[in-house]
C-alpha cells in the first residue's frame, strides 16, 4: 500500500490530467441521456404472461389503452355530445392512435323493420336535440351494459374516451400531444386524463422535476454537514468534487451503454452523491490522523493506512447493487444495480487516485495544526465517543441485550410486511394523475387492462359459448363492470334477429351473422385477420394488492378447470403483471438479502483472513437489516419496486462502518496487542469519519423524502434510517460483541 501511494503522488499530474479529461467527455455525453418511466417495457422477453401481453399489443391494434373522462352535471345534452365528438375527431387524426371509442362513434346493433341495423349509438352528423331525443338515448344507454358503467357513468355526470396507441408509438410524446390537443379545445367540461400513457408521460415529468431540484438540495445539505464536521473548505470541498465527479462519469456511462433513466435509477445520481463522498471523508479523516510536519509522508501514511478499508468497503456496497441482478423480474431493477455497482468503484477509484494526486499536486493540505485539528473533533469525540466507550466497557451486557430486543421486535415487523406494485400508487393522493385515476375507478371500473385470448376457430359456436362463460365468470369480480368480446356481438345480432339473446348452435347461422360485422372497426380490436384467435378485454377496478391477486389466481383456476379441445384460452393484462411482479419482489428482496449476507461474509473473511472476523463485520448489518424489514411491516411502507432496493442497499452501504472498525482493530491489535485498549483507539480513530458518513449519507438519503414519487419519499427515509442503525451497529454492537468475546476468552484462559 505505501509503494502504491508513493506512485499515486509521484504520478499526480498525469492522474489529474486524466480525471478531467474523462470528465470532460463523459459530461459531453450527458446529452443523450433519455428517461424511460415505462415499467411494463422492461419486463422479460420469455416470461409466458408478459410475451402474451406484448403480443395482444401488436395483433390487437396496441394494449397502451388511455382514457379521457369528460365531467359535467349532465352528459344527456346536445352541447356536451358536440364536445365528446370534438375530442373524438381530435383522437381519431393522431398518427399514434389506432382507435377511439366514444358516446359518438361506438359500434349499436339493434333490430329493425328491415332486419339488423348496424350503426353508430349516436349519428354524429344528427346529434340529439330536444329533451324528447336526449331522455330517449339516456334510456336506451342505461338499457344496455354494453354502454352503461362503459362509456356512460350510471349517474349520467360522465362520459368515457377511450383510445389505444399502436404498440410501436413513443408513449410519452402521444400523451403529450394528446393532452395538449385536447386541452387546447378549452372546453367547458372537467377532463380527467387517465391510464397508462398519460401514467408513465406524469412519472417521466416527476422525474425530471425531481433531479433537477433534488440533486441541488442533496449537494447543499451534504456540503453543510462536511463544513460542520470537517470546519475546513478542503473537507467540504473534495468529498463534493467526487461524488459530483462520480455521478457524471456513471451518467456519461449510461448514456454510451444507452441505459435509460427509469423510476429506479432515478435515485442513482443520489445515492452516489451521498456515497461517493463517503470514501473521501475517509480518506481525508486519516489524513488528520498523521498530521505530520512532512505533510508528503503524513499523506503516505494516510493512504497506506486506508486503502484497504476502502477498497473493501467499495467491494461490499458493490455486492449490495449487483445482488439485484439475481432474481429481479424487471430489467429496470438489474441495470439500476449494474450501473450503481459502476458509478462505486468510479468513486474509489477516484477517492483513492485523485484525492491524494490533488492533495499533492495543488499542496492542498489542511493548513491547521495538530491541535487544531483536535479541537475541531472536541463536539464528536468529547460529547459522544469517549461516554459511548464508557458506556460500552461497563455496560457491555445491557448494550447487547437492548439490541437483541430490538431484533426479536424487528422480526416480529417483518411478518407484518405488505407489498404494493400499482402505478397509481406511485403518485401523492392530492396529484392530479392520482385524482384522475380515482375517477377511473370510481365511474368506469378503472383503468387496469384485461385481456383474455382464445386461440380456436372464433366462428365455432364451442368457442364462442366458452367466451360468453367466461365473461360472465369475470364479471361475477365486483372489481370488474363491464367485458366485450365478439361473441357479445354476435349474441346481440341474434338477438336483433328475434332468435333470442344467445350464441347459435349451427356454424352456418354464425357466418351469416359475421357478414354482417365484417368492415366493423371494432372486430380488429377483437379478432385476428384469420380468425383463429380472439379476445375479451376489459378493466379491473381495484388497485389492492390481495383483490388483484384473488382475481388472478380466480382466473387461472377457471382457465384449468374449463379445457377444450377446440380451443385454448390464455389469460393477461395489467392485474397477473401485477402478481408476476408483486411475487417477483418478494422473491428479489430475499434472494438478493441472502446473496449479499454471503458474498460480503466471504469478501470480508478472504481479505481479513478470518472467519471470525467475517461474521463479526456482518452481524451488525444484519441486524439494521432486520430493523429496517420490521420498520416497514409496523409503519406500513410497503415492499414496491422501489422499497424492495433497501435491504441489499442498506447491506451493501451500511457494511461500510462495520469494514472500518474492524480494520481500525486489526491494526491497533498489532501496535498495542491489548483488545481493550485496541477497541478504544479505534472507536476515537474511526468513530469521526463514521459519524460525519453516517450523517452525510443518511442526509443525501434523506432528501428522497421531497420526491414527488411515493416508493422514492419511502425509499430515502428508509435509506436514511438504516444508516444511522448500521453506524450505531458498528460504533455498539461491534465493540460490545468484540469486548465479550475478549473477557470470555480470557476467563476461559484463567480457569
Amino acid at each position: 500500500m505505501e509503494k502504491l501511494a508513493e506512485r499515486i503522488v509521484k504520478f499526480r499530474w498525469v492522474i489529474i490530467a486524466f480525471v478531467l479529461g474523462l470528465t470532460l467527455f463523459l459530461g459531453y455525453q450527458l446529452k443523450n441521456l433519455h428517461i424511460n418511466a415505462d415499467i411494463l417495457s422492461s419486463l422479460p422477453e420469455n416470461d409466458p404472461t408478459a410475451l402474451l401481453y406484448k403480443n395482444i399489443g401488436k395483433q390487437y391494434g396496441g394494449n397502451n389503452i388511455g382514457m379521457i373522462v369528460l365531467e359535467t352535471e349532465n352528459v344527456y345534452e346536445t352541447e356536451v355530445l358536440k364536445h365528446i365528438k370534438q375530442i373524438t375527431d381530435s383522437l381519431s387524426i393522431d398518427s399514434d392512435v389506432s382507435s377511439v371509442t366514444s358516446m359518438t362513434n361506438i359500434l349499436d346493433i339493434k333490430s329493425s323493420e328491415w332486419g339488423i341495423e348496424i350503426g353508430k349509438l349516436i349519428d354524429e352528423y344528427n346529434l340529439p336535440e330536444g329533451q324528447a331525443e336526449l331522455d330517449n338515448l339516456r334510456n336506451y344507454i342505461d338499457s344496455k351494459d354494453m354502454y352503461k358503467e362503459s362509456i356512460v357513468s350510471a349517474d349520467g355526470t360522465a362520459s368515457l374516451i377511450l383510445f389505444k396507441l399502436l404498440h410501436d408509438a413513443d408513449m410519452r410524446l402521444a400523451a403529450l400531444r394528446i393532452k395538449n390537443r385536447v386541452n387546447n379545445l378549452a372546453l367547458p367540461e372537467t377532463l380527467y386524463f387517465g391510464g397508462l400513457p398519460f401514467l408513465l408521460t406524469d412519472i417521466t415529468e416527476l422525474i425530471v422535476s425531481d433531479m433537477s431540484v433534488l440533486i441541488p438540495v442533496v449537494f447543499l445539505i451534504i456540503a453543510l454537514i462536511l463544513l460542520v464536521s470537517f470546519r475546513s473548505l478542503r473537507g467540504m470541498f473534495l468529498p463534493l468534487l467526487i461524488a459530483g465527479i462520480t455521478v457524471i462519469w456513471t451518467l456519461g456511462f449510461m448514456a454510451i451503454l444507452k441505459f435509460e433513466i427509469s423510476i429506479i435509477s432515478n435515485t442513482m445520481p443520489v445515492a452516489l452523491l451521498a456515497i461517493g463522498s463517503a470514501y473521501t471523508i475517509h480518506v481525508l479523516n486519516s489524513i488528520n490522523l498523521f498530521s505530520l510536519k512532512d505533510r508528503k509522508k503524513a499523506l503516505l501514511k494516510a493512504l497506506a493506512y486506508t486503502i484497504v478499508p476502502i477498497i473493501l468497503a467499495s467491494l461490499t456496497t458493490s455486492i449490495g447493487f449487483i445482488s439485484f441482478i439475481f432474481g429481479a423480474y424487471l430489467s429496470i431493477i438489474r441495470d439500476f444495480g449494474i450501473i450503481t455497482s459502476i458509478g462505486i468503484v468510479f468513486a474509489l477509484l477516484l477517492s483513492i487516485f485523485f484525492v491524494p494526486a490533488l492533495l499533492s499536486g495543488l499542496s492542498f493540505y489542511n493548513k491547521k495544526d495538530k491541535k487544531a485539528n483536535k479541537e475541531k473533533k472536541d463536539i464528536i469525540t468529547h460529547g459522544f465517543l469517549q461516554p459511548l466507550i464508557k458506556i460500552l466497557f461497563k455496560y457491555p451486557k445491557r448494550v447487547l441485550a437492548i439490541w437483541l430486543i430490538i431484533i426479536a421486535f424487528s422480526i416480529v415487523g417483518v411478518f407484518m410486511i405488505k407489498t404494493s406494485v400499482n402505478i397509481t400508487e406511485y403518485f401523492k393522493a392530492d396529484n392530479p394523475t392520482r385524482i384522475s385515476e380515482n375517477i377511473m375507478q370510481k365511474k368506469f371500473g378503472g383503468s387496469l387492462p384485461v385481456f383474455v385470448e382464445f386461440e380456436g376457430d372464433i366462428q365455432e359456436p364451442e368457442v364462442l359459448k366458452m367466451m360468453i362463460k367466461t365473461e360472465e365468470f369475470i364479471k361475477q369480480d365486483p372489481n370488474i363492470h363491464s367485458a366485450q368480446s365478439v361473441a357479445d356481438l354476435v349474441e346481440q345480432m341474434n338477438y336483433a334477429m328475434g332468435e333470442g339473446e344467445k350464441i347459435p348452435d349451427d356454424k352456418t347461422k354464425i357466418e351469416q351473422l359475421w357478414f354482417l360485422l365484417d368492415g366493423q372497426d371494432i372486430m380488429e380490436q377483437l379478432v385476428s385477420y384469420n380468425l383463429d384467435k380472439g379476445i375479451i378485454q376489459s378493466k379491473f377496478a381495484s388497485i389492492e394488492t390481495d383483490e388483484i391477486d384473488n382475481f388472478t389466481n380466480k382466473m387461472n383456476k377457471f382457465i384449468e378447470e374449463n379445457p377444450g379441445e377446440n380451443y385454448k384460452i390464455n389469460f393477461t393484462g395489467i392485474p397477473p403483471l401485477y402478481v408476476k411482479l408483486n411475487d417477483s419482489l418478494v422473491k428479489s428482496q430475499y434472494s438478493s438479502l441472502i446473496i449479499a449476507i454471503i458474498l460480503v461474509f466471504l469478501i470480508v473473511a478472504i481479505i481479513m483472513r478470518s472467519l471470525s472476523e467475517g461474521v463479526f463485520a456482518t452481524i451488525p448489518i444484519i441486524a439494521t437489516v432486520l430493523f429496517l424489514l420490521g420498520f416497514m411491516g409496523f409503519t406500513g411502507i410497503p415492499l414496491d419496486i422501489a422499497t424492495v432496493l433497501v435491504g441489499s442497499v442498506a447491506m451493501g452501504i451500511g457494511i461500510d462502518y462495520s469494514i472500518h472498525l474492524i480494520t481500525g482493530y486489526n491494526t491497533h491489535m498489532k501496535e498495542f496487542g491489548d483488545t481493550e485498549k485496541a477497541i478504544k483507539e479505534t472507536i476515537m480513530a474511526k468513530g469521526n469519519a463514521i459519524i460525519i458518513n453516517v450523517l452525510s449519507v443518511a442526509a443525501g438519503f434523506l432528501v428522497l423524502v421531497l420526491s414527488h414519487i411515493v416508493p422514492l419519499k419511502n425509499f430515502g427515509l428508509l435509506i436514511a434510517i438504516s444508516m444511522v442503525s448500521s453506524g450505531l451497529g458498528a460504533l455498539t454492537l461491534l465493540p460490545v460483541i468484540l469486548i465479550l468475546a475478549y473477557r470470555k476468552k480470557n476467563n476461559n484462559k484463567t480457569v
